[in-house]
């Protein structure tokens, strides 16, 4: 049976009569009543909460549309929920009256996080609060950009010798760790994280073995280790000794010592279930003693598995399909009591948990966080996608998907670090019907990391107008080469991420109606910026853009606007220049105007033998003085103003196909 293969069978209980959620109409509100997000104290302590009393008073109270006490009764009668108040629907509508009274009040923290509950647990109709729950954070999730948008900037990270090309990043680990069968279920471990401790389903000479895999061969599971050699490779992968049996073992989990093992087997004579949690100690002589399962306070009559050790090894968390959780596979954990013995095991709770499956716990080994895998998320790309959760004033802070750098169309699962956040190791499948896993390692993208818990925020807005744009942020780490995925602007300009601090960083702006914008910044602490940009529906002027008297010969200080240009045309070929040169009105004006036109021919003649352009995408023209900005200029500034060259960005939908009109005068 696989590790990571059994599911428990979704619930299907018949449909209940809940609460009818009644549009109401509280009195003006004038309270100042804020209450925190609620903490689900009877979680672990008892399995449904129900208080009948209770229940009358709070339905009195919205009779009588005493809305505040509503609210204050409803609030305290949720906290005291537990597990399986989560799976009644007549319950959950509960929340979602809380839900609703609570917008009323402007009680924005509390609002959002009961509708991530409904979202995550409502076996119901959850449209409502889908699009209720999505207008609240409207500007706070991030709008990943689509991936084509990343790897355009792949000839722009080759120039900066710290990062690597995106597309290169992804690697399965090769022949030495990775079969044709399935490689999962891993842990980091060893001085200087040498050591991969894994789950391979790999074939065996044994005839008794019972298990198939795809391909039809007779295979069992078994854990296997690999070093790392000095260069970072690893070696060929072999059995994990005194370990493996005749049965079923998998996901491994070592002490930070290396002394002490904690792994899965299945269908043993002295299991509770299915599979069971084991754990072995290395002896003296360098043999790991005999296995010994955990017993009743950890092991069910159903399928555990998936053990990892918190930072400080008092703590172990696993995933089970037992009863009494939220659905179907949740994640649990035990705690070591004062003599060192491992407790009865508990719930995590409703924030990491859902109505669906959590697996594959894996705690940091430096941060208060646990990373898993989840088909039960708000934010999934397809199937089981990896997320973290940081422990906050005792409290699970709602799941963050770790990006599409890491989750895609397929599954995710076993994710795991090495020490210092540097790679990252999980197994993959690609198609989730019939998952044939590799395992994969690369460098630990910024939303997958630990630390990034700087927020740097923006809006893209032009200087002069307001305006805001339409388009892709991608923020490149310089200082460690980290990989950053790109995110769209919103519809109000704005755009944020979460960094690590103390960093340098190169900020990339593009869209279709405005030049790029590229800032190298250092992070110290939060940081919101207004970032100007420059519309290609203006005419545009550079001050850089400036000949000395009487010349046309091109200055080296004009070229960074010029590539400006140059490049937007070169990304968008559907897109054409018209260049206008004006004097001021100094001189003859006979010379003037040819002087502008001879101004305009040097950039058009530069733009098109640099960006190598079909002739007709770049006109150029000269007006002399005979469109001053300032009439009648007096001092020397207001000249400059006048003599200046205008650009002028049109869209030919035809693109070059044809040549195009060159005449200034004959387009619209």
């Amino acid at each position: 049976m696989n590790l990571y293969g059994q599911k428990k069978k979704e619930p299907n209980p018949k449909k209940e009569v809940g609460l009818l959620l009644e549009n109401f109409s509280p009195r003006e509100i004038n309270s100042v009543l804020k209450l925190p997000g609620i903490r689900f104290h009877n979680i672990n302590k008892v399995a449904y909460y129900y208080d009948k009393k209770e229940l009358k008073r709070i339905y009195e109270l919205e009779k009588n549309k005493d809305w505040e006490g509503y609210l204050k009764a409803l609030y305290q009668y949720i906290s005291n929920f537990g597990v399986n108040n989560f799976v009644l629907q007549r319950d959950m509508d509960l929340v979602w009256r809380l839900a609703r009274v609570s917008e009323y009040f402007d009680q924005t923290e509390l609002t959002k996080e009961l509708y991530r509950l409904i979202l995550k647990h409502y076996r119901g109709d959850v449209q409502d609060a889908l699009y209720t729950y999505d207008s609240l954070i409207k500007f706070e999730k991030p709008l990943y950009a689509d991936l084509e948008y990343y790897y355009r900037l792949v000839e722009k990270r080759l120039q900066i010798d710290t990062l690597k090309p995106p597309k290169e990043v992804l690697t399965e680990m090769g022949s030495e760790i990775n079969s044709h069968f399935d490689e999962y279920g891993m842990t980091i471990g060893g001085k200087n994280d040498s050591q991969l401790i894994f789950t391979s389903k790999r074939v065996v000479l044994d005839t008794s073995t019972i298990n198939k895999d795809l391909y039809g061969e007779r295979v069992i599971e078994n854990i296997y280790s690999s070093q790392k050699n000095p260069d970072g490779t690893w070696q060929e992968a072999k059995p994990f000794d005194g370990i493996n049996t005749q049965y079923n073992e998998g996901s491994p989990c070592i002490s930070k010592d290396g002394k002490t093992i904690f792994f899965v087997r299945c269908h043993a004579p002295d299991g509770s279930g299915d599979c069971d949690l084991y754990t072995s100690s290395l002896q003296e002589d360098g043999t790991w003693s005999e296995a010994t399962n955990l017993g009743p306070k950890i092991n069910s009559y159903a399928w555990d598995s998936h053990p990892a050790l918190n930072m400080t090894e008092d703590t172990l968390y696993f995933s089970s399909a037992r009863k009494g959780g939220f659905g179907g596979l949740d994640i649990w954990y035990t705690t070591k009591d004062k003599k060192g013995e491992w407790e009865e095991c508990k719930n995590v709770g409703p924030v990491i948990n859902s109505m669906r499956n959590e697996v594959s716990p894996y705690p940091h080994a430096k941060h208060h966080l646990l990373y898993f895998s989840s088909d039960g998320q708000l934010l999934n790309f397809g199937g089981y996608d990896i997320f973290k959760s940081y422990v906050v004033e005792g409290e699970w802070t709602e799941p963050k998907n770790v990006g599409p750098l890491v989750n895609g169309e397929g599954n995710e699962f076993y994710f795991a670090i090495d020490s210092q956040s540097k790679w990252l190791f999980y197994a993959k499948s690609y198609e989730q019907d019939a998952p044939n896993m590799d395992l994969q390692s690369f460098p630990l993208p910024m939303e997958a990391k630990p630390n990034n818990l700087v927020r740097f925020s923006g809006r893209i807005i032009e200087k002069t107008t307001g305006e805001v744009f339409q388009g892709v942020v991608t923020i490149i780490d310089l200082t460690d080469g980290i990989e950053v995925a790109p995110r769209k602007i919103r519809e109000d300009g704005s755009f944020d991420f979460e960094l690590i601090n103390k960093k340098k960083y190169l900020l990339v702006v593009e869209g279709d109606n405005f030049f790029r914008i590229e800032e190298m910044f250092y992070l110290d602490g939060d940081k919101e910026v207004q970032i100007p940009a420059v519309s290609i529906n203006s005419v545009l002027t550079f001050k850089s853009i400036d000949f000395e008297k009487g010349s046309a010969r091109l200055l080296p200080g004009m070229e960074n606007n010029l590539h400006l240009v140059i490049d937007f045309l070169a990304e968008r070929p559907k897109y054409r220049l018209r260049v206008t040169g004006h004097t001021d009105s100094d001189g003859d004006p006979t010379f003037n105007l040819t002087l502008s036109k001879r101004r305009a021919e040097a950039i058009r003649g530069y733009i098109l033998s640099y960006g190598n352009f079909h002739p007709s995408r770049v006109i150029a023209d000269g007006k002399g003085d005979t469109e001053p900005i300032i009439p009648n200029p007096v001092s020397d500034e207001e000249k400059r103003i006048n003599r200046r060259v205008e650009f002028k960005i049109y869209f030919d939908e035809y693109g070059i196909a044809e040549p195009l009109e060159t005449d200034p005068e004959k387009i619209d």
